[in-house]
């Protein structure tokens, strides 16, 4: 991770993913997989919302750790359908998201992804 960022920072990009999140909820019915789209999309905005409650009374690289070990805990949903587990995937994308707005070290994010349980289907 490059300079750790302020928790102000942690909740302004929050903030901005959740806006895009609903924006997506809003749009949904025009995809071609409306209720997966919306899932996908009230999924994401309710990971961004969490985060930013845990970084209202925890420090930036404590917030950093917990979405982590949220990540660790999604099981791999790689290579199904575009519109099967869309909550899951949401889940995913978000805390990739994340990852990528606090600059987490590539190896880093690699090495939770590694540590995932497989699919139970």
């Amino acid at each position: 991770m490059k300079e750790p960022m302020t928790t102000e920072q942690l909740q302004q990009g929050l903030k901005h993913y959740r806006r895009i999140a609903r924006q997506d909820m809003l749009r949904a019915a025009e995809t071609p997989h409306p209720e997966a789209f919306l899932q996908h999309a009230e999924s994401r905005r309710e990971v961004y919302a969490a985060l930013g409650t845990y970084a209202e009374a925890h420090a930036s690289d404590e917030v950093v750790a917990h979405a982590l070990e949220l990540y660790q805990q999604l099981p791999f949903v790689t290579g199904t359908p575009e519109h099967e587990h869309a909550e899951t995937k949401g889940k995913e994308n978000a805390l990739e998201n994340f990852f990528l707005l606090v600059g987490l070290d590539p190896k880093t994010r690699r090495e939770a992804r590694s540590k995932r349980p497989k699919l139970n289907s």
